[in-house]
């Protein structure tokens, strides 16, 4: 029931619902309490519904932002508690008292104050707001930009501009029970008093040094530092907000590239989300303005997904583009026919050449380039689990599911219909094994029985992880363990140090002071892997874990791990670079063969139906390696789909950059020599295919009717 409401208010907690409902009842309340007429009774419903609203807003909940929507939002909320007040002095015989008229006259007065400070509020917001936005670009020296407003102006301004009123009710309410009209008046001043000021502290930062220089010089400053830096390969990008992940999977191959990087992205909310890098970083949310950038020494395009806003860039013949996707798997998707537009295609392996060789969609095998998987680097590969199972190891299987989907297709995750009985036939496994459950992050955003059989899920662990604490059979290294926490409290401290001063205060200041400071990136990036370590070693390693959040990371969880349990997705063709046995749930119930003929990466995979009875194939896998009679298939899926191992990937990406760098300096460089030596006949000859122009303007090869 509560489940239900929660996903009907559109709230996150039940915390959340509860300040909602509060919020709600709150206004009915402080009418009866105007009409009865109560003081205390008003001043406790008011005092509620301040307290909800202000939670509901601190948490940003989507209920609060929907009531504008339906005629109650947060200044129409904060009049009828002002319009009931009045109302609760009329019902108080107060009517002809001056209190009232100056109850009248300050929330007249305090709503006029609302729309000069909702118009500074937002011009600061748009002057502030610059037509590129940068990371790891020196801006600074070439352009002033100031310091951001105190966050404190800027920050949900309209909500504590309206809650200046408090004086003035507060003031009000205690003068009327006592009695006397000079603490009114005092309430009523401080609120008119604060609301001035507010609006007065504003007016400085819409004008003069405040604001940053204007949109022409900002872009001339860009081009000056591209032509001083001269990038050679782009990672181009757009998206929502939710598609961010796809950039910053190739963040660290870009800086593994032996040419000058640069990322380019088009929505300032994908540059808000994106991971920590030492790549320089342009978002161009104009169109205009991105074609009128100088990317004249850029020869390498590369692309990590299909939108309309590639043409943007796609449009510039002097570099080569490249698809490059975010992912590998035998989604529709991963051969999508607007693929045609690029130069090239890269996959990983021959698997990605094939796809599209079966789904004839327009991309010609010779533009198709195998290139691996430079993520897949993290993943170490499996060499059995040490000891085999004399001694006394518990191996450990991760179940990793993927979401719902969007739709109700049972294909989609194993947690609706096999879930529950693939953790319950994985605890009580004998000899036992650990359970790490890791769901995707999106597991019951959309389906409330997936939350449901999630949570079922999260309750079957934790309960068996208490049982297996008390059985005398397994024993822990308390003091190991205790030391790996304190670790873990150590690096999150220093975490926390490093982390100071890196939020700014707005765009524009954080293009001024966007440049990464190597040490600290450098010292990061090292505290992260040892809080990864320290982390596994801070509880037995044949405790049942639950696993979410951003720590650790899917491959740790990988590495870790000697099998997996999993649907179909991309998250098996990754793990599929460990070497590691695996399973795939059938959950669509398609059948072994069929449900190979249509997943390539199932292929040297344990096929799980919904009753999972096959569990058993491979655990036996797990614990005896020469019980695993897919240990062969499984090398040869990976070559298949990943590539071979010799070169490193990020030697063949690299190699595959290079190579069509040179491809685009031959054709610029053809293109400058045929204008230069033949003139502007033969440039027209080359701009139209299948024509040659005469001097006579003539033209052969076509029929001109």
């Amino acid at each position: 029931m509560i489940s239900t409401a929660i996903r009907v208010a559109r709230v996150g907690s039940a915390a959340e619902l509860a300040a909602a409902v509060l919020m709600m009842l709150g206004f009915p309340c402080l009418m009866l309490a105007a009409l009865v007429p109560s003081i205390p009774a008003f001043a406790a419903a008011a005092a509620v519904t301040y307290l909800a609203d202000h939670y509901l807003h601190r948490k940003g909940s989507y209920l609060v932002n929907r009531l504008s929507k339906v005629r109650a939002g947060l200044s129409i909320r904060f009049l009828i508690r002002q319009l009931l007040l009045i109302l609760l002095l009329a019902r108080l015989s107060l009517a002809d008292n001056l209190i009232y008229y100056g109850a009248i006259a300050c929330f007249i007065a305090f709503y006029g104050l609302q729309a000069p400070h909702g118009a500074l509020a937002t011009l600061i917001r748009n002057r502030r707001r610059m037509p590129v936005a940068t990371r790891n670009v020196d801006l600074a020296s070439r352009v002033r930009i100031p310091d951001a407003p105190p966050r404190v102006l800027l920050h949900r301004a309209a909500e504590k501009m309206l809650h200046l009123d408090l004086a003035a009710v507060a003031g009000i309410l205690v003068g009327a029970q006592l009695e006397s009209a000079a603490v009114g008046y005092t309430g009523i001043g401080v609120t008119l008093a604060l609301g001035i000021l507010y609006v007065a502290v504003l007016v400085p930062y819409v004008r003069g040094r405040k604001i940053p220089p204007k949109a022409d010089k900002v872009l001339a400053a860009v081009d000056g530092w591209l032509r001083e830096y001269r990038p050679e390969t782009v990672l181009y990008f757009s998206g929502s907000k939710d598609s961010a992940y796809q950039v910053n999977m190739w963040l660290e191959t870009m800086e593994q590239l032996d040419t000058r990087p640069l990322v380019i992205l088009r929505e300032r909310v994908i540059l808000q989300n994106l991971a920590p890098t030492t790549v320089p970083v342009i978002c161009v949310p104009g169109g205009v303005h991105l074609m009128n950038m100088d990317l004249s020494t850029v020869r390498v395009a590369l692309y990590a997904a299909n939108v309309g806003k590639n043409i943007h860039l796609l449009r510039v013949p002097t570099m080569k583009h490249v698809f490059i996707g975010h992912g590998d798997s035998d989604k529709l998707a991963s051969v999508n026919p607007f693929s045609k537009v690029y130069d090239e295609v890269w996959t990983a392996g021959r698997a990605g050449r094939d796809r599209y060789a079966i789904a004839d969609v327009g991309v010609r095998d010779d533009d198709i380039v195998e290139v691996g998987r430079p993520q897949l680097a993290p993943i170490q590969t499996w060499q059995g689990v040490p000891g085999g199972a004399a001694d006394g190891r518990c191996p450990t299987v991760l179940y990793a599911p993927t979401w719902e989907g969007w739709d109700d297709n049972p294909g989609n995750t194993s947690i609706l219909l096999a879930g529950e009985t693939i953790v319950k036939k994985l605890v009580e496994a004998d000899p036992a094994v650990r359970v790490l459950y890791k769901p995707h992050p999106f597991t019951g955003t959309r389906s409330a029985r997936a939350k449901a059989a999630h949570q079922r899920i999260v309750a079957l662990i934790e309960k068996a992880a208490a049982e297996r604490a008390a059985d005398a059979r397994f024993t822990a290294d308390t003091a190991e363990q205790t030391r790996a926490r304190a670790e873990l409290a150590r690096i999150e401290a220093r975490l926390a140090e490093l982390a100071v001063g890196t939020d700014k205060g707005d765009e524009a200041e954080a293009t001024r002071d966007g440049l990464v400071d190597l040490a600290r990136h450098e010292e990061t990036a090292r505290l992260r892997e040892e809080w990864n370590a320290a982390y596994w070693r801070s509880f037995p390693e044949w405790e049942h874990r639950v696993i979410t959040g951003a720590q650790p990371r899917l491959y740790d969880c990988f590495n870790v791990s000697d099998a997996m349990v999993s649907d179909i997705s991309s998250v098996v063709s990754d793990f599929i670079a460990s070497g590691k046995p695996y399973a795939v749930t059938d959950s669509a119930e398609l059948g072994v063969e069929e449900f190979k003929r249509q997943n390539t990466a199932v292929r040297a995979a344990v096929i799980l139906s919904n009753s999972a009875a096959e569990l058993g194939g491979l655990l036996d896998a797990v614990r005896d390696p020469a019980a695993d009679p897919l240990a062969e298939d499984r090398g040869e899926l990976k070559r298949y789909l990943l590539g071979p191992d010799e070169p490193k990937s990020i030697d063949q990406f690299n190699t595959a950059v290079a190579q069509l760098a040179l491809k685009a300096e031959t054709r610029n460089l053809g293109q400058t020599s045929r204008i230069t030596t033949g003139g502007p006949d033969v440039e027209l000859a080359d701009a139209v295919p299948g024509q040659r122009a005469s001097a006579a303007g003539e033209t052969d090869g076509i029929n001109a009717g």
